[in-house]
C-alpha cells in the first residue's frame, strides 16, 4: 500500500543523509548542447525536515526549446538571471549534500555543463537517482514516472514540469521511497560523482559516418575502395583538417587508430616509431606518403552501400553473438532465436499460468544450483528475482540460504519460503499477487528474441545483487554488417559514455545498475547491431556475482516490455548481455547471456576496437 506518512528513518544510519532535491527544466534533452531554464533546489536534513529552499528561472541566452512542455517563453526568461549569476548560490546548497533527483543523470549532467560554463567546480560528491531507488523497491505501478509515483504514495501534484512543484512532488515521493526501502532492507543507490570542473568530458562533435562497407585492404598498385579505413600519423603539408575532409567527400573512412581492419595508413615518414606507425608494421597495413595518397584520392572506386534494412533478409545478428576472440573454455551454444519469436502477454493471458505472476527469489546453493531453479521458475513462466523487493511473492531456500543477511527481512514480511521441491509440484496463483496494470513484461529466457514495437529510444538496463565486492562494467558496441565497430568510437563505456552522434549512451544508476540507451532513429547507416555487455573489473568471475537481470523498456520511467535473468557459469569475466539488431525492416531485442573467461580488452579487440 502506499505510504502516505511515511515512518522516519532518520535513526537508520544507512538512510539518514544530508539532501538537496533537485530539478530542471530544459531547452533540451542534450546537456553538451541545450541549457538549463529553471532550476529548484530544496535541502532536508537527516530527519527529513526541510531546510532550504531556491527557485528561479534562467536567462538561457538561446532558444527555449519546447515551450509547448514547459511552458517558458523567451519573453519570459528575457529578464531572469544567467546562470553563472547564481551558479553560488546553487553551489552552496548542493556542498556537502547528496544529489537526489529523478532521472537523477539528466539533471546532473545538465548541472555540471553548466557549472563548467561558468568556470566553477560542481560541488557533487554523490547522487540518488528516485526512479532507480523504486526500480529496487518494485511498487505495483506500470511505469515509474514522476506522476505515477506521485499518484502510489498518495503525494498531490498541481503543476507539471514546473521545477518548484516538481521538486515538491519529488520530495513526497523521495520520504516515501525512502521508509519502503529502510522496511525491505534495500540498499540506496547511490552514485560516486568524479569531479567535473570543465567541459572536456564532453563527447566529441559527431563523426560524419561512412556510408560504405569496408572491402579491405587494398593490394599493391591497386587503387582505393570507398568504405576503406584510412588512419593519418605524423606531419602533412596538406593541413589535417583539408586531407580528412577530402578523403571523407572521396567516401573513405577516416579512423583515429590503427587495427587490422585498417586499409591504409598515410605518413611522410613510416620509420617515425609513432603507436599508429609500429601497429601498421605489426598487421601488415599498407603504408603510402602523402603524396601517393593524394594522387589515390583522385580515382576512389564506388564501394558497396551499407545495408539498411531489407524486407525479408535475414541480418548476421541472427547468428549466435560472439566477438570474433577465442574463449580459454568454450561458452555454451546460444540458442538460436525463433523465427516466431514470443511476444508482449497481457495480464490475462497468465490465467492458465499460476507462477505468471510470481517473482522468486532463490537463496543459498551454489551459483550453479541457484541458476538452474531460477530457470525453472521461468519455465514455469514466472520471473527470477535477484534482489528482495515489494514485487517479490516467492522464496525458494537452498542449502546455506538461511544464513543470508535478508532471510531477516524476508521472514519479517511474512514471505512464501519453500524447498527447491516446490518447483515440482502443483501451486495456485498467490492470493496477495499484484492485478498488474494491462501490459505485462515478456519474461524471456536465455536466447529468447522479441520484436520491437517502435523504433524509437530503448534503454537495455543490467542490475545485479548488491554482495560481491568488485565493480562490474557495463558496455556497448554498435557494429556494422560484419560484425565490427565502424570506428574506435562506436564503443561505448565508462570512458566515453557516448556515442559521438548521442545515439548510443551509457547511464549509472547506482552501485549495481547501469543501462544503455539507444535511439534507433538516430543511429548510423552502417549500425545493424548493438551488442550490450558487462565485464568485470579485477580478478573475480561472474561466478561470485551470481545472476545479471536485463531489462528492456521504451524509456527511462516506462514499463519493462521485456526482462530476462541471465547466469553465466562459473570462471566467465565478461558477459554478453544482450542485443538490438535489425530483422528485415524490423529491429529485435535478444537476451544473449554468453559469457568468456577473457577480459575486456580482449572482447573489445575483437570488435575492431584498437586499445592502447
Amino acid at each position: 500500500m502506499p505510504l502516505v506518512s511515511p515512518p522516519d528513518v532518520s535513526h537508520l544510519s544507512d538512510y539518514a543523509h544530508d539532501w538537496a532535491l533537485v530539478d530542471v527544466e530544459t531547452s533540451g534533452l542534450v546537456a553538451r548542447r541545450d541549457r538549463v531554464l529553471s532550476i529548484a533546489v530544496l535541502t532536508f536534513g537527516p530527519d527529513g525536515v526541510q531546510t532550504g529552499e531556491y527557485a528561479t528561472l534562467l536567462n538561457p541566452g538561446c532558444d527555449p526549446g519546447p515551450v509547448h512542455v514547459h511552458g517558458l517563453t523567451a519573453e519570459r526568461l528575457s529578464g531572469a538571471p544567467t546562470f553563472e549569476q547564481v551558479a553560488g548560490r546553487i553551489g552552496a546548497l548542493l556542498q556537502d549534500r547528496v544529489m537526489v533527483a529523478h532521472n537523477a543523470q539528466f539533471d546532473y549532467d545538465f548541472l555540471a555543463h553548466e557549472f563548467a560554463r561558468a568556470r566553477l567546480y560542481l560541488p557533487v560528491a554523490q547522487r540518488l537517482c528516485t526512479l532507480a531507488l523504486n526500480r529496487r523497491v518494485e511498487p505495483p505501478v506500470a511505469g515509474l514516472s514522476l506522476a505515477a509515483l506521485a499518484e502510489y504514495y498518495g503525494v498531490p501534484q498541481t503543476s507539471a514540469h514546473d521545477a518548484l512543484d516538481d521538486t515538491r512532488v519529488l520530495a513526497g515521493i523521495f520520504r516515501s521511497s525512502l521508509a519502503e526501502a529502510a522496511r525491505l532492507g534495500v540498499p540506496l543507490p547511490l552514485v560516486a560523482c568524479p569531479p567535473r570542473q570543465d567541459a572536456q568530458f564532453a563527447p566529441k562533435p559527431p563523426k560524419t559516418p561512412c556510408a560504405y562497407r569496408n572491402p579491405g585492404r587494398p593490394a599493391p598498385g591497386d587503387p582505393l575502395v570507398q568504405g576503406m579505413k584510412i588512419a593519418v600519423t605524423g606531419e602533412t603539408a596538406t593541413s589535417r583538417a583539408e586531407l580528412v575532409a577530402r578523403a571523407v567527400d572521396a567516401g573513405l573512412n577516416i579512423m583515429s587508430s590503427v587495427s587490422r581492419h585498417t586499409g591504409v595508413l598515410v605518413t611522410n615518414d613510416s620509420a617515425s616509431g609513432s603507436a599508429k606507425a609500429r601497429r601498421a608494421a605489426a598487421e601488415g597495413v599498407t603504408v603510402v606518403d602523402e603524396h601517393t595518397f593524394l594522387k589515390l584520392l583522385a580515382d576512389v572506386r564506388p564501394g558497396t552501400p551499407h545495408e539498411g534494412p531489407t524486407r525479408g533478409k535475414p541480418s548476421v545478428a541472427e547468428r549466435p553473438a560472439a566477438p570474433a576472440v577465442p574463449s580459454a573454455v568454450a561458452a555454451p551454444p546460444v540458442p538460436s532465436p525463433a523465427e516466431a519469436p514470443p511476444r508482449q502477454r497481457s495480464a490475462a493471458s497468465y490465467t492458465a499460468r499460476p507462477f505468471g505472476r510470481r517473482r522468486v527469489l532463490v537463496l543459498g546453493g551454489t551459483h550453479q544450483e541457484a541458476s538452474v531453479v531460477r530457470a525453472r521458475v521461468v519455465e514455469l513462466g514466472g520471473a527470477a528475482a535477484i534482489n528482495l523487493s515489494a514485487g517479490v511473492t516467492d522464496v525458494v531456500l537452498l542449502p546455506g540460504g538461511e544464513l543470508d543477511r535478508r532471510m531477516a527481512r524476508v521472514t519479517a514480511l511474512g514471505l512464501p519460503v519453500h524447498p527447491q521441491g516446490w518447483l515440482g509440484t502443483p501451486v495456485a496463483e498467490p492470493a496477495d499477487a499484484p492485478a498488474g496494470n494491462g501490459a505485462v513484461a515478456e519474461v524471456l529466457s536465455r536466447g529468447g528474441v522479441i520484436d520491437l514495437p517502435t523504433s524509437g529510444q530503448w534503454h537495455v538496463a543490467a542490475s545485479w545483487a548488491q554482495l560481491a565486492d568488485c565493480e562490474i562494467d557495463v558496455v556497448a558496441f554498435v557494429l556494422d554488417e560484419d560484425e565490427q565497430v565502424s570506428c574506435d568510437e562506436d564503443f561505448v563505456f565508462y570512458g566515453a559514455p557516448e556515442s559521438p552522434d548521442g545515439s548510443v549512451r551509457l547511464r549509472c544508476d547506482g552501485p549495481t545498475e547501469q543501462s544503455i540507451a539507444v535511439d534507433l532513429a538516430a543511429l548510423p547507416p552502417a549500425a545493424h547491431r548493438i551488442a550490450v555487455a558487462a565485464a568485470i573489473d579485477g580478478a573475480e568471475t561472474f561466478g561470485s556475482v551470481g545472476a545479471v537481470q536485463v531489462v528492456l523498456a521504451p524509456g527511462v520511467d516506462a514499463p519493462a516490455v521485456a526482462q530476462a535473468t541471465l547466469d553465466a557459469a562459473t570462471s566467465e569475466r565478461t558477459l554478453l548481455l544482450a542485443e538490438i539488431y535489425r530483422r528485415g525492416p524490423r529491429w529485435r531485442f535478444r537476451a544473449v547471456g554468453q559469457g568468456y573467461d577473457h577480459g575486456l580488452e580482449a572482447l573489445v579487440r575483437g570488435y575492431g576496437v584498437e586499445v592502447e
